[in-house]
């Protein structure tokens, strides 16, 4: 059970119910539904999101981050709702699963971002010159650095409000891992 309360899109007022009406129309998920007792925490979130669908990192990419961090973070929510996300963007249900468990995603590119998103989270941001090198050798540079970092502060909110909050799950379960 949430222990916030749970804002309906339907009676919301105000700048709320701007945002349930415009940006998140038909997007009325529990995770917003929180967020809803504060305009400015559901501008975080959309100003975050907004600006990364502008990023040189795909889509596909940047979910990798998000499961990487929502199974190092233990939020549940997160899981099921990058899983979902992330095979919208093109992802395999296999390569969610590699995704959460450092595991082999197929693709040089992704291993990389998975693998370089695991380093942020366990080194805290505090990654090594290796890392850094390893990541930018199969083709990224120093933008795409500056977006996973962004991505994984995207993640790290949402995360973190999930636990708070105690979110309701209203996704389809992820896989287990």
């Amino acid at each position: 059970m949430p222990r916030l309360s749970v804002i309906d899109p339907a009676s919301a007022t105000g700048a709320v119910k701007e945002i349930f009406d415009g940006p998140l129309n038909g997007k009325h998920l529990n995770i917003f539904k929180g967020m809803g007792n504060s305009a400015a925490a559901l501008n975080f979130y959309l100003g975050g999101s907004g600006a990364l669908k502008n990023a040189s990192l795909s889509v596909m990419e940047q979910e990798v981050i998000q499961l990487v961090f929502a199974q190092g973070n233990g939020c549940n929510y997160c899981q099921a709702a990058h899983t979902h996300i992330g095979k919208g963007a093109g992802l395999t249900e296999e390569q969610t699963i590699a995704a959460r468990t450092n595991g082999d995603l197929g693709d040089d590119k992704l291993n990389a971002i998975s693998t370089f998103a695991i380093a942020m989270h366990e080194k805290r941001g505090f990654v090594s010159d290796e890392d850094i090198a390893v990541f930018k050798g199969v083709g990224f540079d120093d933008g795409a650095i500056a977006e996973a970092v962004a991505v994984s502060a995207l993640a790290v909110y949402t995360n973190y409000f999930n636990h708070v909050n105690e979110t309701e799950l209203d996704l389809p379960t992820p896989p287990a891992v």
